[in-house]
């Protein structure tokens, strides 16, 4: 049985906001703005905003210096900040449908590494539940704070961004207490649904846009995401469904490239490279992996936001208004994102009319304390610094690329034996059932079952 408190937008609506009930539409663009903790909020999630536009920049060429445009879906405006809340909202969602949640009862416990806790702890409170973000100790001052503004208790891990069995093995004491209920991004699909649905279909709806706005051809030739609880990824599946030879092209940092050469290790690009291949990454779609190096992403997001670097790409050219947005949207994983994209511009020798598809899951926002070391790490970025910095972008090398042959995806797919078998309890029949497509069929075609279930609660 559904919970009586459960209320929340579909997946088609989080898709086309003009198709949510124009009342509650209306409210929530009002709260919005005034009170970001309304639960109403909910029906705000989305890539699309108030005025039904789709929310992206192209990125100029005098930065990225490749013929192919690259496109940024971007996310500050989602609540929160960050496109994670929807994947958060998306797996309660899902779990509150199966009457396996009760807000009197049960305690939300949200594993991560950060976005998508600060999604839970917003998602959860909206919903009426207790919640805790479990998350590794070293991340950013700024995502400490956001948890716990939005009302979620913290519990830190030892670690880094790559820390991610540190989480597990602290979410599995929890687990002890039958009133807890883990939201794990990294296996339930959910998180997986929501960007195959909702991202992909805007990345299909924004080609068409472009193209009526002479960008492009109508397609994209390639889809570029960092690799976290590969969630994101997923609207690579929906994109090659309508450009069969798409290109879905993973990213993670050279400094923890699991899928590029079992590679381990800690790194800087918060959000990203987690030491594992989760259990719903569709890995055997997956086109190509490109690693990049986190300081090259730390110093290309100094140089987007800081006011010596705004002033030296203006000076290129760039017009103020496209370094302005360039400045407000653009987080650590979103110039990792964007690094990825030029070097699979350059490998697969893509030109003017392949558009390229990205996305700046988070904001400078959340990385003040970040840039307020930068300094003392990497020296004062002057004027010359500057200048020097924007060769970050155009001189990506092609180096760091596998391609997904079919040996190589297999071997992708082996690794997730280690995790989700070894320690997480699947069989190795649940985890050979994910070669074959149909298993990754019947879990889409779940979205239309979903919302027809929640928009048949809202109508009791």
């Amino acid at each position: 049985m559904t919970s009586p408190w459960f209320s929340g937008p579909t997946f088609e609506e989080m898709l086309n906001p003009g198709r949510i009930d124009p009342r509650v539409r209306e409210t929530a663009g009002e709260a919005q703005a005034g009170d970001p903790l309304d639960p109403v909020n909910l029906y705000n999630i989305s890539w699309t905003g108030p005025d039904g536009r789709i929310r992206y920049e192209v990125l100029p060429q005098e930065l990225t210096g490749v013929d192919a445009p690259i496109v940024a879906l971007y996310s500050v405006d989602f609540p929160t900040g960050s496109h994670k809340v929807g994947a958060a909202y998306a797996v309660a969602a899902e779990m509150a449908l199966d009457g396996d949640l009760d807000p009197a009862r049960h305690t939300l416990v949200w594993p991560s590494t950060g976005n998508y806790g600060i999604g839970g702890a917003w998602v959860g409170p909206r919903m009426g539940f207790p919640s805790v973000v479990v998350l590794p100790e070293g991340m950013s001052r700024e995502r400490f704070e956001r948890i716990e503004s939005y009302g979620a208790s913290l519990i830190k891990t030892p670690g880094t961004e790559s820390n991610v069995k540190e989480i597990y093995d602290r979410v599995r004491r929890l687990e002890a207490d039958p009133d807890i209920r883990v939201m794990n991004q990294f296996e339930l699909m959910g998180n997986y649904r929501f960007h195959y649905y909702v991202t992909g279909n805007t990345g299909v709806a924004l080609a068409a846009e472009l193209e009526r706005k002479g960008v492009g051809n109508g397609r994209f030739a390639a889809f570029v995401s960092a690799i976290g609880s590969a969630g994101t990824i997923a609207a690579g599946d929906r994109l090659k469904q309508e450009w069969v030879d798409l290109k879905t092209v993973g990213a993670e940092p050279v400094q923890c490239s699991t899928l590029y050469n079992n590679g381990y290790g800690s790194h800087e690009i918060q959000g990203i490279g987690d030491k594992h291949v989760t259990w719903i990454h569709h890995v055997t779609n997956m086109d190509a992996i490109v690693c990049v190096d986190d300081s090259d992403c730390l110093k290309g997001l100094q140089l987007l936001t800081a006011e010596a670097g705004i002033e030296v790409l203006s000076g290129r050219g760039i017009p103020h208004e496209k370094t302005a947005a360039m400045a407000r949207i653009f987080g650590i994983s979103g110039v990792a994102n964007v690094l990825a994209a030029i070097k699979t511009a350059k490998f697969y020798g893509f030109g003017p009319s392949q558009p390229i598809l990205t996305v700046c899951t988070d904001a400078i926002d959340r990385y003040g304390s970040v840039m307020s070391e930068m300094p003392d790490r990497f020296g004062v970025m002057d004027d010359e610094e500057a200048h020097r910095r924007t060769r970050i972008f155009a001189d990506q090398a092609v180096d760091w690329i596998k391609e997904g042959t079919p040996e190589v995806r297999r071997q992708w797919h082996n690794l997730k034996y280690y995790t989700w078998v070894e320690q997480q309890g699947k069989s190795v029949e649940d985890l050979d059932a994910q070669l074959d497509e149909g298993w990754w069929l019947s879990e889409q075609e779940q979205v239309r079952e979903i919302d027809d279930r929640i928009r048949a609660f809202r109508s009791n």
